[in-house]
């Protein structure tokens, strides 16, 4: 932020407060006083982003001064009334402090030294070996749908389509979709929840297994329009779960407990390197 954007801020500022605040440091301009604590125009270094108009400029000082005022009386109102072991915080502070540190240093070793590179193998023997942790929660399906207006499908033949080879049906239909569909979804390779493909096509069922178990090809009218659906797979609630829907998350299993593995390697290197060292001493007796 530039300082000549900041000097107009706080100009407008004071004019708009037109009050004058006794001065601790009289080469500081200060904006506000709350008891003995001043707020001076250098913290608002950063504040106010580049290019901002003036009029919001002001607006930004303000909010930012208003809120420091009320910041400090609530700080102010509970010094005076929280007792002394109420407000030391010491130990929290150190608490707080060492475990800033040791994150960031743990952050920085993780950076250095942890391999990211995940085999397949390691994620199917994963998968293999915790299959009662991938339990579906709900129906999941391999579809294509497609919504025509009526006049479209009539026109398109899109039963013939249909009646195609796979890799040949989905071909032909893409390019029929981009220029007739209002809307569609060819991608039979990923899994779609039932209940989101019901966002889009208005399937009702009060079964969703037995729907699925029925249906292979649905064709719906509603108002103006045609929705075509062909379902290629489906698994039901309580199922496995497929692989390829859990490989990420087994990824970042297997990478999060490396990282548990590395660090704790770490510490326990650090303490044995100082063990031997005779870095430290243990007073107490057993």
């Amino acid at each position: 932020m530039s300082k000549k954007l900041i000097l107009f801020a706080v100009f407008g500022l004071l004019i708009l407060h037109a009050c004058k605040y006794p001065l601790l440091n009289k080469e500081e301009t200060v904006l506000a006083r709350v008891g003995d604590e001043y707020f001076y125009e250098a913290e608002l270094k950063d504040l106010i982003p580049d290019g901002t108009s003036p009029k919001d400029s002001i607006i930004l000082v303000r909010n930012f001064v208003n809120n420091w005022v009320k910041t400090t009386l609530m700080v102010q109102q509970a010094e005076k009334n929280l007792t002394g072991g109420q407000l030391n915080f010491d130990q929290q502070l150190r608490d707080y402090k060492n475990s800033l540190i040791t994150f960031k240093y743990e952050s920085e070793w993780i950076k250095q030294n942890l391999d990211t590179v995940v085999s397949e193998e390691e994620i199917k023997d994963y998968y293999n070996n915790h299959l009662s942790n991938f339990e579906l929660k709900e129906n999941i399906v391999k579809v294509f749908y497609i919504v025509l207006d009526k006049d479209a499908e009539q026109n398109l033949n899109i039963n013939s389509v249909i009646k195609l080879p796979d890799s040949l049906m989905l071909d032909s239909l893409e390019v029929l979709c981009e220029l007739y569909a209002d809307l569609y979804y060819l991608d039979t390779a990923n899994w779609v929840r039932f209940n989101k493909l019901q966002k889009y096509i208005p399937i009702e069922t009060y079964n969703q297994e037995l729907f699925l178990k029925e249906n292979k090809f649905i064709r719906l009218n509603k108002a103006e329009e045609v929705y075509l659906v062909k379902f290629f797979d489906y698994k039901i609630k309580d199922d496995i779960s497929p692989l390829e829907l859990k490989y990420r998350n087994i990824r970042n299993i297997i990478i999060n407990k490396r990282k548990t593995e590395l660090i704790k390697k770490m510490r326990d290197d650090i303490y044995q390197n100082a063990l031997e060292k005779k870095e430290f001493e243990i007073y107490y007796n057993e």
